[in-house]
């Protein structure tokens, strides 16, 4: 393996952790934690700073591979799209629909829920895509 593919497969590695520690760690933590309404406050928070968090390490890793894996740097590269698309243009509506719905507005609970899945899906898809980056670059597959 070059380094640069090693450097790849670390970069990867930390964003995939990352996002894998958030939905099996941070997630269930905060709802059992906190009250629903500190538990919303509290990823109204946190959720800038995770999207920001993977736009910049998806980026670097796109950076990384461009020169000697162009398809995992293309791999990358949407991730990070994706990422951007959720900080800048998903994550707004979903809190539009949420507050909405918390002021019993008709329609608005339906809104947050096919937003939220919308994200979950997004992140569901940005962690499928690392995954088969880091297997590519372990494995060769």
């Amino acid at each position: 393996m070059t380094s640069d593919s090693a450097l790849l497969l670390w970069v990867v590695g930390i964003l995939a952790g990352s996002m894998l520690f958030f939905a099996a760690a941070v997630a269930p933590t905060v709802f059992r934690a906190l009250p629903a309404e500190h538990a919303g406050a509290f990823l109204r928070a946190f959720f800038p700073r995770y999207y920001l968090w993977g736009l910049v390490v998806a980026v670097i890793a796109a950076v990384i591979a461009v020169g000697s894996h162009w398809l995992l740097g293309a791999g990358c590269a949407l991730v990070a799209f994706l990422f951007g698309y959720a900080r800048q243009v998903l994550m707004p509506q979903i809190n539009q629909a949420r507050d909405a719905e918390l002021r019993s507005e008709p329609g608005a609970g339906k809104r947050f829920e096919a937003l939220h899945l919308r994200s979950v899906i997004i992140n569901g898809f940005q962690l499928l895509v690392l995954i088969a980056a880091a297997a590519y670059l372990v494995w060769g597959l």
